[in-house]
């Protein structure tokens, strides 16, 4: 029996560095969906055009939403797969509990979050030299060099926020269906039977909390929210695992 007592703290940075290195590969594949959600962008999102005698102005309208969207789906499957058995038994080689392994998942997805949201307000940037050497077109900016500098910054805060709460939601619902495999068909029935009845009813529930984080104008309220349901849901997800088989 070892004497030395090893901290939270220290056990926590040992996890979340093993975790960087061990989840390596999922960052190969946040590239693989944020280049297929590129390729999505090319046809962009709107268009508008008129013309008159010789003259005609076609104007296309591209945004990185795709890119966001498909990384936010993917912070979601990330967080899922890091609660699998086989994840969680891979904890085991340190003296841990679920304590100081949901605490470096949470370190973990924070900085996955971080990668992800600067790589999908940056890869706009990548789209446009995309269009401008592929379509032939050009790119106009009608705003200032200050006023878009301060947008690219609230724009990467906020995407980080999105993926970070979407990511949570994941590590819960791992959580979930790893704390009873029941979970697995009840969740996805949830789902799928709440848009099914909203959309017989005229009154969709989903679509109303949809619009509660992500129709938010408030910078500041937005990230009150995201916090807040980020620390329930992760709350939720260590009271799970407290009631889980731990090894030490």
């Amino acid at each position: 029996m070892s004497l030395v007592k090893v901290s939270l703290l220290e056990n926590v940075k040992r996890q979340y560095r093993y975790k960087l290195n061990a989840y390596i590969q999922v960052f190969m594949s946040l590239l693989i969906m944020q280049l297929l959600a590129i390729l999505f962008s090319l046809n962009g999102v709107g268009s508008m055009g008129s013309g008159m005698s010789l003259v005609n102005v076609q104007v296309n309208y591209y945004s990185a939403d795709f890119v966001v969207v498909f990384t936010m789906l993917w912070g979601f499957i990330t967080a899922i797969v890091i609660t699998t058995k086989v994840q969680r038994n891979a904890d085991y080689i340190f003296v841990t509990n679920s304590i100081s392994t949901s605490l470096a998942n949470l370190l973990f997805l924070a900085t996955a979050s971080v990668i992800g949201g600067i790589t999908a307000i940056l890869s706009s940037y990548l789209l446009k030299i995309i269009i401008v050497l592929f379509k032939g077109g050009f790119y106009v900016s009608s705003v200032s060099d200050l006023a878009l500098s301060l947008n690219l910054l609230i724009g990467t805060g906020v995407t980080i926020l999105y993926i970070f709460l979407v990511s949570i939601l994941g590590y819960f619902v791992g959580t979930l269906i790893q704390s009873h495999r029941l979970f697995a068909v009840v969740v996805p029935a949830m789902v799928f039977g709440g848009l099914l009845l909203g959309t017989m009813s005229g009154s969709d529930s989903l679509l109303e909390l949809f619009k509660f984080y992500f129709s938010e104008s408030s910078l500041v309220v937005f990230t009150v929210k995201a916090v807040v349901t980020a620390g329930l849901l992760f709350l939720g997800a260590v009271a799970l695992s407290n009631r889980m088989e731990v090894k030490a």
